[in-house]
């Protein structure tokens, strides 16, 4: 089942959409890049791999329109905390309240999910990045959870962005590579590669995972 979700911001709400699959297993909430949005179709085909293996998930939009035009898209503490405001209003939805929480980020959003990790630690407990840019996240070393980082064999500098990350998260981290994949996995085959790894992080660290589930 899909529903309207709203994100309060603060100043006016971001509008999203949260699918429950019978029996959810967890909720992943998807931070999408600078220039996207919850209409992102890479997201959304993560989006029903995931729902395939009964998580919940959350696309909204980080930004407003008028936002998205300026330097907003780069600040990362402001995409954390409209990413923190996403996970806390999620804890107080009867459809999805208790269950264990994974962050999904692209681009700039994987910076803002890996902050958001970092600074709640014990609810969030694992955490994807896909083409991410783990180096625009200044609290890496705080990250406790899990991580995955996927990199598109081709995209040299972010392949090369995310290794250094990965040597500096403290927690349990793998960095895959998909081997000759450009950095949006237009390539055939190269997202569902992304999709099912997804999948499979989080089945592996959400039902089971440290950390303590979002509740009332």
């Amino acid at each position: 089942m899909t529903e309207p979700f709203a994100v309060g911001t603060g100043t006016s709400s971001a509008e999203g959409a949260l699918t429950v699959p019978a029996d959810a297993a967890g909720v992943v909430v998807f931070a999408h890049g600078s220039g996207s949005s919850r209409h992102s179709p890479r997201n959304q085909a993560v989006a029903r791999t995931l729902q395939d293996h009964r998580f919940a998930t959350l696309l909204f939009d980080l930004l407003s329109p008028d936002e998205d035009r300026g330097q907003a898209r780069f600040d990362i503490g402001l995409l954390r905390d409209r990413l923190l405001r996403a996970v806390d209003e999620l804890g107080r939805h009867p459809g999805v309240a208790g269950l264990p929480v994974g962050l999904f980020g692209a681009s700039t959003g994987a910076a803002a999910a890996l902050s958001a990790a970092a600074a709640r630690p014990d609810v969030v407990r694992a955490v994807v990045s896909r083409g991410g840019r783990p180096d625009m996240t200044e609290d890496l070393a705080a990250v406790r959870c899990p991580v995955l980082l996927i990199v598109g064999g081709n995209d040299d500098t972010v392949r090369r962005l995310n290794k250094a990350a990965a040597a500096e998260l403290p927690s349990d981290r793998e960095l895959m590579v998909v081997p000759g994949a450009g950095h949006l996995f237009e390539e055939p085959g190269a997202l569902e590669q992304v999709a099912d790894a997804a999948a499979k992080w989080f089945d592996r660290h959400l039902p089971d995972g440290g950390g303590q589930a979002f509740a009332l």
